[in-house]
């Protein structure tokens, strides 16, 4: 008679679209200046950088690359629940989700 194999059961709150958005240096960067965001990009004309967070356009200027390419990272970035956007007039700033971040960590934590 054949031995059930248990089934892995994904964290809470942690899956592989988490670990493949942590796995890129420019996420990982990225995560970085949106920690501290008003020491990392100049100031902005519309949006507040801590309240409604950066521009698309100036994470992809810093990145040193192209706006899709850096909305491509971005996106990958909400996707696992680490930033959240914000639409203001035609443009789309990113920031930290704080409390989406620590929940991870202690899921992170429990889990392993």
């Amino acid at each position: 008679m054949p031995v059930p194999v248990p089934v892995a059961r994904p964290m809470a709150g942690v899956d592989a679209a988490l670990f493949a958005a942590l796995a890129s240096p420019r996420r990982l960067q990225i995560l970085q200046w949106l920690k501290d965001p008003e020491s990392h990009f100049p100031p902005q004309k519309d949006g507040d950088l801590v309240d409604d967070g950066v521009c698309v356009l100036f994470i992809a200027d810093k990145l040193g690359v192209a706006q899709p390419t850096a909305t491509s990272h971005l996106q990958a970035l909400a996707r696992a629940g680490l930033v959240t956007s914000k639409r203001i007039g035609q443009w789309t700033f990113y920031k930290r989700d704080e409390h989406a971040i620590q929940q991870i960590k202690q899921d992170i934590s429990r889990t392993l």
